[in-house]
C-alpha cells in the first residue's frame, strides 16, 4: 500500500478542516456584505434556488457561470418588455401581407397617419375600402372627394389643401377619425356613424342615426375592420 498517498490525503483533509473552522470563527465583513448583495440580486430576479448563506456557494465556477447567465437573461427580458411597451401600438405589419397591389400602394400613407394620430391602420383601411375602394380620384354626387371621401368643408378644417392628394387625404381622414374616437370614448361604431352622418346627427339621436345609408355603412365598415 502507498502510505505517502494516505499521508497526503490526511494532510489535505486536515487543511480543509482548519480552513473551514477558521472561516466559521472569523467571518469576513466584505464577504458578508457581498453575500447580502448577491442575495438581494437573486431575490429581485426571483431565482428558484436556496438562499445564499455564505460565500462557499460562490466558490463553484459552474454556479457562478449559471448566475451570470440568469442575470443576463433577466436583463434581456426587461429590455424586450420595454421595447414592447414603448413600440407604437397601432402599426401591425402582419395583416398587410394579404393586401392587393392597389391597396398596398397607399399603405405607407395609412401607417404614417395611423402613427401620427394613434388610430388603428386597419380602421383607416376599412374606411377607405368602403368610401372609395382605394380610388384617389373618387368623387361623390354630394361633393366628397378622394380616398377617404372628405367633404370640402371638413377637409378645410383638417388643413387638407388638395383632397385628391392621397397623402393629404389619408392624413386628414385619420385626423377626423381620431377626433370622432375621442368624442365618443373610442367607441368605433359611433365614430364611424359620425364619420358618415356627422357628429351632430349622432348626438341628436343618441347613437347611430336611423338613416338607411348610415345603418348599412356602420356594420359594413366595422366588420371589414374587425376581420382585417
Amino acid at each position: 500500500m502507498d502510505l505517502s498517498f494516505l499521508n497526503n490525503m490526511n494532510g489535505i483533509q486536515l487543511q480543509s478542516s482548519l480552513y473551514a473552522a477558521n472561516r466559521q470563527q472569523q467571518p469576513s465583513l466584505i464577504q458578508s456584505m457581498f453575500s447580502s448583495f448577491l442575495q438581494d440580486q437573486m431575490n429581485s430576479l426571483q431565482l428558484e434556488t436556496a438562499p445564499v448563506r455564505n460565500m462557499d456557494l460562490f466558490l463553484d465556477p459552474t454556479l457562478q457561470q449559471r448566475i451570470v447567465q440568469l442575470q443576463a437573461n433577466a436583463s434581456s427580458t426587461t429590455t424586450n418588455s420595454y421595447s414592447l411597451q414603448t413600440a407604437n401600438p397601432v402599426v401591425d405589419q402582419v395583416w398587410t401581407s394579404t393586401l392587393s397591389d392597389r391597396e398596398a400602394r397607399f399603405q405607407p400613407f395609412i401607417e404614417a397617419a395611423a402613427k401620427k394620430y394613434n388610430v388603428d391602420p386597419k380602421l383607416i383601411h376599412a374606411v377607405i375600402k368602403h368610401e372609395s375602394n382605394f380610388n384617389p380620384n373618387a368623387r361623390s354626387h354630394a361633393g366628397a372627394a378622394g380616398l377617404m371621401q372628405l367633404m370640402p368643408r371638413t377637409a378645410r378644417s383638417l388643413d387638407v389643401q388638395n383632397m385628391f392628394d392621397p397623402q393629404q387625404n389619408i392624413n386628414g381622414g385619420a385626423k377626423y377619425l381620431r377626433q370622432m374616437l375621442d368624442r365618443y370614448d373610442n367607441n368605433v361604431q359611433l365614430a364611424l356613424a359620425a364619420y358618415n352622418a356627422g357628429p351632430g346627427n349622432v348626438d341628436r339621436h343618441g347613437g347611430i342615426p336611423p338613416f338607411k345609408e348610415t345603418q348599412a355603412y356602420v356594420p359594413r365598415v366595422y366588420n371589414t375592420y374587425m376581420n382585417a
